[in-house]
């Protein structure tokens, strides 16, 4: 494991990349050298904000905070310190302008898991799918082949104008199997836990 002061560990690291593929948003403030992890979610999803600060305290300057945003949306977040590591990840996913998929990503369990919790979603009890319309599609392919080396089939799933990642049926028991054991207590409904979602 990494233990070097100011270093991060190969699970912060996980965290950090699932975050990016789904919810969060590295920036490089104006005139400063290194890049920040924004965490951004609704105050319903308090305690995955809190857990999210606690794996990450280490390099944050205080904790999340309630703001309210877009009308009446209140969302809960928080940033982290500048950090090097975050710099590399910035210069992997923004190296284009737009976030995007580095090529030579391999997903973990760890990453998986933050991503689902931060994108998937159970639609009609047995749908399952990872909200991917942020990423072009050409980095939705890279993604699907990432998955596809988990032994995860999916698919290109039209949403409205956007396409999203559909998880096949056939996959899903896979799908909970790799991600299960890293999945917090507040999101365990996303893995059919609780009442279903709504697919909008």
């Amino acid at each position: 494991m990494d233990n070097t002061v100011g270093s991060l560990t190969q699970l912060q690291r996980s965290i950090i990349t699932g975050t990016i593929l789904g919810d969060g948003y590295l920036r490089i403030v104006s005139g400063k050298k290194n890049a920040l992890l924004e965490i951004n979610h609704s105050v319903s999803q308090k305690q995955y904000v809190d857990w999210k600060y606690a794996m990450l305290q280490v390099i944050c300057k205080s904790g999340p905070k309630a703001r309210k945003s877009n009308g009446t949306r209140i969302a809960y977040r928080f940033t982290t310190k500048q950090h090097p590591e975050l710099t590399k990840l910035f210069h992997a996913f923004y190296g284009e302008g737009k976030k995007s998929i580095p090529k030579n990503l391999i997903l973990d369990p760890i990453m998986l898991a933050v991503w689902f919790m931060d994108d998937g979603s159970r639609c009609r009890a047995s749908d399952v799918y990872l909200n991917t319309q942020q990423f072009a599609q050409k980095d939705q392919k890279v993604l699907q082949a990432m998955l596809a080396k988990l032994q995860i089939e999916n698919s290109l799933n039209k949403d409205k104008k956007y396409s999203r990642i559909r998880i096949k049926k056939s996959s899903i028991p896979k799908l909970y199997e790799i991600i299960s054991p890293y999945i917090i207590p507040s999101m365990t409904y996303k893995l059919g836990y609780d009442p279903v979602e709504t697919c909008s």
